[in-house]
Formats: structure tokens, sequence, C-alpha cells
């Protein structure tokens, strides 16, 4: 049992990444498959697909590189945790590292991109960012 599944989920995909594996696989839920949504729509992951071999299912995110076998993810951090939670209103979301960075954030509306929030001038939890 983890304290936190989402920061676990990006450990996860860190490690995977530092390893040089293909694929990765994390423990489902709903708001890890939305972040997997997000994390695809951007380009930052291949793709992603829920596998049911065992006994708990499991998503299996398929991890991206560049021509030179780089990893298309430069940083991937938890912004919000249950020890401190951090909400924005719509006004206070800026871009960051020059508009290169997303944040995830969990809205009213459902998970999106730092973008999408402020085009629908909706606020919410900032659940981590990515560049």
């Amino acid at each position: 049992m983890h304290s936190d599944p989402i920061a676990d989920m990006f450990a996860r995909v860190r490690n995977g990444l530092h390893a040089r594996h293909t694929h990765v696989d994390v423990p489902m839920s709903k708001i890890k498959l939305e972040i997997c949504r997000v994390l695809e729509a951007e380009g930052f992951i291949g793709n992603f697909e829920v596998v049911t071999e065992t006994k708990f299912p499991v998503i299996r995110v398929t991890l991206k590189y560049d021509h030179r076998q780089r990893p298309i993810i430069n940083k991937l951090r938890r912004v919000s945790t249950p020890g401190l939670r951090v909400y924005k209103d719509s006004k206070e979301i800026r871009p960051r590292r020059s508009g290169l960075a997303t944040r995830i954030i969990t809205t009213s509306s459902g998970v999106m991109t730092d973008r999408d929030a402020r085009r629908r001038k909706i606020g919410g939890e900032v659940l981590g960012e990515v560049w």
C-alpha cells in the first residue's frame, strides 16, 4: 500500500526511462488512466493499455525516446502531495519554462493540461509537471 500512488507512478516512469526500458507497468486506477491519457495526448509517452494478465490489473505505459535514444521526458515531478495539496485558480495558472512545461491538473471537468484549464477558465489541483 502506497501513501501516494501518483508519486509512485511518476517514480516508476522516471526509473524506467533511466534504465532505458521500452515499457513500465503501473498499478491501475482511474486517475492514473487519465494522467496517462494526458501524457499520451501531449506526446510524452508512446501509448498505454490496461493489462489484466495478473490478479490485479496494471497499466502498461510505453515509454518514448528520440532518435538518439534519449528520453522525451526530461523531468516528471509531483507538485501536490497528500500532505500539502496545491490548488490553483484559473488566473493563477501561468505557463512554466516558457510554455515548454506541461502541468497536469485535476478539475471539476476532469484531468487536463494547464493550457486547457486556462482556456476553459477553470482551476483545480496541480498533480504534477512534466517537461
